[in-house]
């Protein structure tokens, strides 16, 4: 009995023994798993250390591009907008010391053809003294010097128009000649509509300085004839036919010249944006290298018609000798408001 009870004893040991042999086996299994799971883990966190760091790195590099973006956008409005003060504040400087280069520009213009000038303390008339004043045949020629008081050229045009009202002052005098100009700065033409007006007992021409010599020069060849009822009506015609070709010239030049400078700048501005920054530098550097050295204007030294025309002589056969086509003008007076 004792050998049936020790035998059932080692079979169930022997079971135990082999289920303990199973069990460690899975376990074994288990670990293993375990362990590869807990490797892959630490592959999966590294890798996201890894993204996580590449992430970080590429988001500081996208918001440094991005400062350094805003700061160029930043520096260069602050550029344009410092230069557009810089160009309103010459603007207003210009206009500022328009009256004084005008008187300048007429004294000069009266020295150099023997014209006399009448200040405003010279003036005969007590009230209303005008700008600038000629005395060509002891009649007087008002020319009054007018600017915008600011950058705001919109009513500019208007207080033109008034001015010409207000010139009656002067006007109503009988040694005051009817023709009366107003001299307006060369930058202000694009928002004049009208240069001309005939207020009833006098007429007004708005001018600019670059106008004054040809204008005083045509009165001036009135003065050579003694008596202006003298004059034949060819003589008349011939005057008048100078004095026009003064003027269309001289709005022609100022219009080409205003052409040439807003194609210039629009060149210049469009520079800054198009040209690649490398060239563009090097660009700047052979612009402050560059100096440009047109003839000066000396006092009490005339411009002489004759020396001109030798330059211009000059440029004629070096033209012929380069062989380069000759251009011609044909002018011809329309009948038009000027």
């Amino acid at each position: 009995e004792d050998i049936k009870i020790l035998n059932a004893k080692m079979i169930s040991f022997e079971q135990l023994k082999t289920e303990k042999t199973q069990i460690s086996e899975r376990l074994n299994l288990i670990e293993q798993e375990r362990n590869n799971l807990k490797n892959e883990i630490n592959k999966l966190i590294s890798n996201e250390e890894n993204r996580n760091e590449t992430l970080r790195k590429s988001i500081e590099s996208t918001n440094t591009l991005q400062k350094n973006l805003q700061l160029e956008i930043a520096r260069v409005n602050d550029e344009r907008v410092e230069k557009e003060k810089e160009i309103q504040a010459k603007m207003k400087r210009n206009w500022g010391d328009h009256e004084k280069d005008v008187q300048r520009q007429i004294q000069l213009i009266c020295n150099n053809h023997i014209i006399k000038y009448i200040g405003q303390e010279d003036f005969p008339h007590s009230r209303n003294k005008p700008d600038n004043c000629i005395e060509i045949m002891d009649q007087l020629i008002i020319f009054d010097a007018k600017s915008p008081a600011n950058d705001d050229l919109s009513n500019f045009p208007k207080y033109i128009k008034d001015q010409t009202e207000n010139l009656k002052k002067y006007a109503k005098h009988d040694n005051v000649k009817k023709d009366l100009f107003l001299v307006i700065p060369s930058n202000t033409l694009p928002v004049i509509n009208q240069y001309s007006y005939n207020i009833g007992d006098y007429n007004v021409y708005v001018i600019t300085k670059d106008s004054l010599e040809p204008i005083i020069i045509s009165l001036k060849k009135i003065e050579e004839y003694e008596f202006a009822e003298k004059l034949s009506p060819e003589e008349r015609d011939n005057i008048c036919r100078i004095i026009g070709k003064f003027a269309h010239t001289t709005k022609r030049r100022i219009q080409i010249d205003q052409f040439f400078a807003n194609e210039f700048l629009d060149t210049l501005s469009k520079t800054g944006s198009l040209l690649p920054r490398e060239i563009l530098e090097s660009v700047i550097q052979f612009e402050n290298a560059e100096k440009l050295n047109p003839p000066m204007e000396k006092r009490k030294k005339q411009i002489l018609t004759k020396d001109l025309k030798i330059q211009s002589d000059k440029i004629k056969k070096e033209i012929e000798l380069r062989e380069i086509p000759d251009i011609e003008a044909n002018i011809e007076f329309k009948d038009e408001k000027r």
